[in-house]
């Protein structure tokens, strides 16, 4: 990583400020002075500013247990976002992986690595996500079969992919796709005729949604879950 980028990423300050204290001769990369921003660092580089040690530059990587009322947005000017639950450092350096609606909740993941934020929302990942979800009126046996088959919805070229639908009661269903398309399982159930009342997501991929984690908390992901996406 470029030390400019660096300095931004694991401080407050802008990049033209980064590149203004580096100018001035205040930034040491292993104990020794560096003035060019371009300057390449690993990320076992000890850097300071002033003589004060900063953070190592890695990716962060978090789970959220996203409650009702919170939009899945760095920035809203009506809704609280859901950044507004973190007590964490250069907040604005992170990203959703994979949005949910105000009214959904469940597991929510958010990092500051594109690279695998892109392997959780690519289309071409086939990256699975499993929501419990109530609906307003009784499931059927023909419109689970329509659902796992795959379904044609509004405003769509292609039918969904293939789903896997259990029923855990009348009005109850554990629902996995392995796509993301806009509204996709409120959608999905509308274009049977019924109605999702109630949809919380609890997993992508590999990584479950800890059922430690209250409405509103979050953790670090561990080392084997974001391996595991």
């Amino acid at each position: 990583m470029r030390l400019d980028k660096y300095l931004t990423a694991v401080t407050d300050l802008s990049r033209a400020e980064s590149k203004k204290i580096l100018k001035f001769n205040r930034v040491t990369v292993d104990g020794a002075r560096v003035t060019d921003p371009r300057t390449h660092v690993e990320e076992s580089a000890e850097v300071a500013i002033d003589g004060e040690v900063l953070r190592a530059a890695t990716a962060r990587y978090f789970m959220l247990h996203k409650p009702l009322g919170y939009v899945s947005a760095t920035k809203d000017r009506e809704h609280l976002t859901v950044l507004e639950l973190f007590d964490e450092d250069n907040l604005d350096q992170l990203h959703i992986a994979g949005r949910l609606d105000i009214d959904t909740t469940g597991l929510l993941l958010l990092t500051d690595d594109g690279q695998w934020s892109h392997r959780v929302t690519s289309p071409n990942r086939d990256c699975q996500k499993t929501y419990l979800l109530e609906t307003a009126d009784p499931i059927t046996d023909e419109a689970v079969a329509k659902i796992e088959q795959g379904i044609h919805l509004d405003n769509e070229k292609r039918p969904t992919k293939p789903a896997q639908m259990e029923v855990v009661d009348v009005q109850t269903a554990r629902l996995t796709i392995s796509e993301g398309k806009y509204h996709q399982v409120k959608r999905m159930l509308a274009a049977v005729g019924n109605k999702v009342e109630m949809l919380h997501r609890e997993r992508i991929g590999h990584i479950v949604l800890d059922e430690d984690l209250m409405p509103g908390e979050y953790r670090a992901l561990t080392p084997e879950e974001v391996a595991s996406l």
